[in-house]
């Protein structure tokens, strides 16, 4: 698959600002694209993930608010000026948008998911079908808000290494 963009070479080659920048298409906190960056330069691609998952862990709840506003609702049209609508069409391309049972059971979940949580239902949506995503929302509505944070954060570092990888390449 050809990808425009940096490789590793590149990004390490980059500013500061040029290289938080990028990092900030991959998941919306200053905080930790700066610690990101300040690590560099990175030998291979394992070892920057390994920094994004590092940084991941120390998220504050408004860095999740703020990474969490650049996210379409699941089975939602991305909006351009709001979110990082290319990555997020592509990301869930498993979800047939043409299922209207399925569109208003992904709805209603995401529905039931942000009374319960006050936040958007985030997940890797890519390799997953619209079923599956489905499956794991009804799934983490029964977590404990604390053990949903973590998974949530998960979900967001897992989709910033998966557009890493994709910019990288």
């Amino acid at each position: 698959m050809s990808v425009s963009g940096p490789g590793l070479a590149a990004f390490n080659a980059m500013t500061d600002d040029e290289a938080s920048s990028r990092m900030l298409t991959w998941l919306d906190v200053p905080r930790w694209a700066e610690e990101v960056v300040a690590g560099r330069p990175y030998d291979d691609v394992d070892q920057l993930e390994a920094a994004m998952v590092a940084a991941s862990a120390t998220i504050t709840d408004d860095e999740l608010e703020r990474a969490l506003a650049r996210h379409p609702r699941i089975g939602e049209r991305a909006d351009a000026a709001r979110h990082e609508a290319a990555h997020s069409t592509r990301e869930q391309s498993g979800v047939d948008r043409g299922d209207a049972d399925l569109a208003r059971r992904l709805e209603e979940g995401n529905r039931a998911y942000e009374e319960r949580f006050g936040r958007v239902f985030i997940i890797r949506a890519a390799g997953r079908s619209g079923p599956e995503i489905l499956e794991q929302l009804r799934l983490r509505l029964d977590n404990t808000d604390e053990a949903e944070r973590a998974t949530t954060i998960d979900q967001l570092t897992q989709i910033a290494v998966l557009r890493m990888k994709e910019a990288l390449s």
